[in-house]
């Protein structure tokens, strides 16, 4: 049987062609997202300006096992207490302060950062004194030398430099080169003193130097068991986190999305290849009908089935390896290009997702040849022939048993999705997947509802489409398995990929309205150089034509309850102008309350907390901080804008840069342009503000909510891409095995354009079919998802993306069916009928 198998494999290149395709395409996007959740695990990132330190201590970056988003500081004393491990060399601590150098009254690196640090910690650094001395004293400073040539500067000269929101003038005591091919950021160096101070007296990380002959393992070792769960200890490639706070938390993020979509795309690869595959077996029923007659038993042709699965299938998996491993290449940069991670993230592809990728194309195909040969396999040879001849019969209780199954938890994940789900970032997890589940269970009962629907539109087919037509539905009722076929993988396309397009417009379009309506500044003042200083509100404030100015910041935190904590996202505000600024209409208490330790949340979050006014509030903040603050205002509660106000005097400090980034202006009546003027002006007396109006933080907000837009758009263009390929696989397959039928209705007097009008009218019967089982699909996505984020059961976006949807699909059916037929009908009729 094995040489049998490889010898007729060159007779059906076709089918042949159209199996490997679907296996091999497969496995690559299954490796790719594999790649992905590798990466997201693993979550690793060289080192830059640390690579120095072979052992690196840095604060605890994780709450109750959920990351941190800011960054957690720690104990300045801990470097004397890892300085005295044994096998320790020295241990230097290290801090990163925002630190901005101007010429001119304007920062030299544009809208990118610069930080300041010890001195110290330059030895851990790729930076070594190049000219000038060390800064020894407070005032003095080594700058990078491409931050002195841009500022003009040299050593003992003077240079501004904006620390804490304010403009102070330092003596640039040396200049400092980088070495190496380590690519940090620009970098300002005080003195050890100074720099701690500026970071409030605690330091980021800690570098530890073993001593020489002492191997690092056994120094993190040391270092580990002296630290306990004060901090946290790394080494290796993942140092590199300790440069990136707050990069932990987009480990979940990456994570659930390879999850979510490596799911789908192991669903729906499993469906294409067994859908090609059995296919491909059906098609070979005359031949298996034959092999039986001559006396083949069961078990020979199951063999023979297997042996040119696996054939196919290992080869696929072998050649797809190296694209795969391309694929989730591409997915991590534009999940890096989007900003869900850091580019430093290094991305991991080992050989466990390349294992899972051969592993669901070998299962797919195993499955896929069991259930599709073994009818051929039993039947009894006079059977068979007939079998061969008719081709209808697809009914089976397995088959009737999975699909159920599957559109059963298509449907759970939908209810479960409209009624079960909060409005979060996890909803798309169970909206997704519903249509990709309900689409599978609608394509293995594909061949009985296509017969019905055709039967439906027996009679409009027939007023329209004349003879062409009558063909047409007499090929669909006779051979409604091999139509079934090619409406499968079509519903598979149209429903995942009008689901997502309109799961993802609706996103957009409720995150932007109702972030618009909660923001009632008119401006907002922006600051390039880490913040701005507790003064400059109070100087809006005082501009002619103001009537309200509030500090604002950004974050997250949890609240503590009982079970898991509630992370939430946290505003920071100024008590004095928040009333003006947002949206936040108060049922109990004041909001001119926050000030100090207080907060302010939701009349649904207090009675979630079982909190009212006047009680303290268990929290912790971005940086792991406990705080308990009197709970000062309840306000009404907006379903897609849920988060708990602070004062920023209070937040700010818990945050990267200590300060707040952005500034609320309401204008008074009648300021018109006046105000734009003197807000500009006072903008320019600020270094490194920017002065726009309040439908820029909108469209960031917008922008930060819909970070995954791209990454999203990618995975769902692979998987409709796929999809796709299986339908002009198996479109072009089938028609080319009608070739022999094409000719003998030539011969009987039909012309070649009434068999093109014929093959016209059976893909608007496969089009039509598939487009309302694909619709059907993608409400159970839909629908739940528009029910949560907009309480409407129509998901807001344009009509044009349906269609276009459509549209396109019926284009790969025309195209897949069509172009082949045609080409075929160039060769004689006679010639067509004696291949069969």
């Amino acid at each position: 049987m094995w040489r049998l198998a490889l010898r007729t494999l060159k007779f059906r290149r076709t089918s042949f062609v159209a199996t490997f395709l679907a296996m091999f395409l497969g496995a690559a996007i299954v490796i790719g997202c594999g790649g992905l959740m590798e990466t997201g695990v693993r979550m690793a990132a060289e080192p830059q300006r640390l690579n120095g330190a072979p052992v690196v201590v840095t604060g605890e970056q994780t709450y109750d096992s959920t990351a941190l988003t800011e960054r957690h500081r720690i104990d300045p004393g801990l470097v004397g207490e890892f300085a005295r491990v044994q096998g320790v060399r020295t241990a230097v601590g290290d801090v990163s302060v925002p630190a901005t150098v101007l010429k001119d009254g304007k920062p030299v690196t544009g809208k990118s950062a610069s930080y300041g640090h010890g001195w110290a910690s330059a030895r851990l650094t790729p930076y070594t004194l190049a000219a000038g001395k060390t800064p020894v004293a407070g005032g003095e400073v080594v700058l990078d030398a491409d931050l002195a040539r841009r500022a003009g500067a040299r050593p003992g000269s003077d240079v501004d430099i904006v620390v804490q929101g304010t403009v102070r003038r330092f003596q640039v005591s040396g200049i400092a080169e980088q070495r190496g091919d380590r690519d940090p950021d620009a970098a300002v160096f005080f003195t050890d003193d100074e720099a701690r101070t500026l970071a409030g007296g605690r330091i980021d990380s800690i570098g530890v130097l073993p001593a020489p002959g002492t191997r690092t393992a056994a120094v993190a070792d040391a270092v580990r068991a002296e630290v306990g769960d004060r901090a946290e200890v790394l080494t290796g490639e993942r140092r590199g986190l300790a440069e990136l706070p707050g990069t932990l938390s987009s480990k979940r993020t990456v994570v659930i999305l390879a999850a979510v979509f490596g799911s789908s795309v192991v669903l729906i690869v499993m469906f294409g290849v067994a859908s090609t595959l059995g296919l491909s077996l059906q098609q070979r029923a005359r031949e298996m009908a034959l092999l039986r007659a001559v006396g083949s038993t069961p078990q020979q042709l199951r063999r023979m089935i297997l042996t040119e699965t696996a054939v196919l299938s290992v080869g696929s998996v072998l050649l797809a390896l190296l694209p795969g491993y391309a694929i989730g290449r591409l997915l991590f940069g534009v999940l890096t290009a989007s900003g869900v991670v850091s580019s430093a993230i290094v991305y991991h592809a080992g050989w466990i997702p390349m294992a899972v990728g051969a592993v669901v194309t070998v299962l797919a195909a195993a499955g896929a040849t069991r259930f599709a040969g073994r009818r051929a396999a039993r039947t009894e040879p006079v059977a068979a022939l007939a079998e061969s001849t008719a081709g209808t019969r697809w009914f089976s209780v397995p088959r009737l048993l999975l699909a159920l199954f599957f559109l059963a938890n298509g449907i759970g994940l939908a209810v479960a999705t409209a009624t079960v789900m909060e409005d979060g970032p996890t909803l798309a997890s169970t909206a997704g997947p519903a249509s990709v589940l309900f689409c599978i269970g609608l394509a293995l009962l594909a061949p009985g509802i296509t017969k019905v629907m055709v039967a439906l539109l027996r009679l409009p087919v027939r007023a329209f489409s004349g003879l062409s037509g009558q063909l047409a539905l007499r090929n669909a009722a006779t051979a409604n398995v091999r139509m079934a076929g090619a409406v499968a993988p079509i519903v598979l396309l149209i429903g995942i990929a009008t689901g997502t397009l309109y799961m993802q417009s609706t996103e957009d379009h409720v995150s932007r309205t109702s972030y618009d309506r909660n923001i009632l500044a008119d401006y907002v003042l922006d600051s390039t150089t880490g913040g701005f200083a507790p003064g400059v509100v109070d100087r809006v404030r005082a501009t002619p034509g103001v009537a309200a100015a509030s500090e604002f910041v950004t974050s997250r935190g949890f609240v503590d309850r009982t079970g898991d904590p509630d992370q939430v996202d946290l505003r920071g505000v100024s008590a004095d102008g928040v009333r003006q600024s947002l949206d936040l209409p108060v049922v109990a208490g004041s909001l001119t309350g926050l000030r100090g330790d207080t907060v302010a949340l939701s009349d649904k979050k207090a009675r979630e907390y079982g909190v009212k006014v006047g009680d303290r509030l268990p929290m912790h903040l971005g940086d792991g901080t406990a705080v308990r603050p009197t709970v000062v205002a309840l306000y009404t509660d907006n379903p897609k804008q849920e988060y708990l106000t602070l004062p920023a005097a209070t937040l700010a400090p818990h945050t990267g840069d200590g300060l707040p980034h952005q500034i609320l202006v309401r204008s008074a009546r009648g300021g018109g342009a006046d105000v734009h003027e003197r807000l500009a002006a006072l903008a320019a007396r600020v270094p490194g503000t920017e002065l726009d109006d309040s439908s820029s933080l909108a469209g960031r907000n917008n922008q930060i909510q819909q970070i995954l837009v791209s990454a999203n758009y990618t995975i769902v263009a692979m998987i409709v891409g796929y999809a796709a390929i299986t339908v002009v696989n198996t479109l072009v397959s089938v028609t080319r095995k009608r070739r022999p039928e094409f000719g003998l209705q030539r011969l009987t007097g039909a012309t070649r354009a009434q068999v093109l009008g014929m093959l016209s009218v059976e893909g608007l019967l496969i089009g039509v079919v598939a487009t309302v089982l694909g619709t059907v699909a993608s409400a159970t996505t839909i629908v739940p998802y528009s029910l949560v984020k907009s309480d409407s059961y129509l998901p807001s976006g344009s009509i044009g993306i349906y269609l276009a949807i459509v549209g396109g699909s019926l284009l790969l059916v025309f195209g897949a069916t069509l172009l082949p037929s045609w080409r075929g009908m160039r060769s004689p009729a006679v010639e067509t009928v004696k291949a069969a």
